[in-house]
């Protein structure tokens, strides 16, 4: 999900109906500029260059988004529809995580299974928690007050092994202990099969689990 905002000013984008490296394309309505959906980066037209900024996001399971948000109004889509999203949670689909020159992507199947991911993107130390219930995926840098923490699951929540402070993993923000109040910084992630990520950043590495760290 990008800022549609090109110098202040909201920007309405159409669906190109090409590809470019097996990803969508879209055009703008005021150039017809040429954009790469995964990047948000215009590729051909007068506007090429031209960056949109990446902001976060979660994909997430209908039933446990209506959980968490029962007033939610939704775009009501063709009944075409459901089957080309029945297919965003299988095997090849990854959490795409990109941080200045650093790429890494994490395999949903496994974020579902561990739950609370404590890793990095480079010497960008992060977390990611993936809710048991609707399956929704929050990345975060894992520091706060300059520290780098480490995360467990607790309950519906997650706790921090240095300070033992228990933070609400939706939004990133510690609700007990010594560091009640703080929040972490929130990092855009891209969903995305596997090999569509690698074509965009083809130097990612990937996270493969704990059990291949043992």
């Amino acid at each position: 999900m990008h800022d549609r905002r090109i110098d202040g000013e909201a920007v309405v984008f159409g669906n190109q109906g090409a590809l470019f490296m097996n990803a969508m394309t879209w055009f703008d309505h005021i150039t017809a500029s040429i954009w790469s959906q995964p990047w948000g980066l215009a590729i051909e037209g007068e506007l090429k260059g031209t960056r949109l900024q990446l902001l976060p996001m979660s994909l997430v399971e209908w039933g446990g988004w209506k959980m968490d948000h029962p007033d939610t109004l939704v775009l009501d889509l063709p009944d075409v529809w459901p089957g080309i999203f029945s297919q965003l949670f299988r095997d090849d689909f990854v959490i795409g995580v990109a941080l200045g020159d650093h790429a890494r992507s994490f395999p949903f199947l496994i974020l579902a299974e561990e739950v609370v991911v404590n890793d990095a993107v480079g010497p960008f130390p992060i977390v990611l928690y993936t809710s048991p219930e609707s399956r929704n995926v929050q990345v975060f840098v894992r520091q706060a007050q300059g520290q780098v923490l480490t995360f467990v699951p607790d309950g519906m929540q997650m706790r921090d092994r240095e300070t033992g402070s228990l933070w609400d993993p939706i939004r990133g923000l510690a609700v007990e202990g010594p560091l009640r109040g703080q929040g972490l910084q929130r990092v855009p992630g891209n969903s995305s099969a596997d090999w569509a990520w690698r074509d965009f950043y083809p130097k990612s590495t990937e996270y493969q689990g704990r059990a291949a760290r043992n």
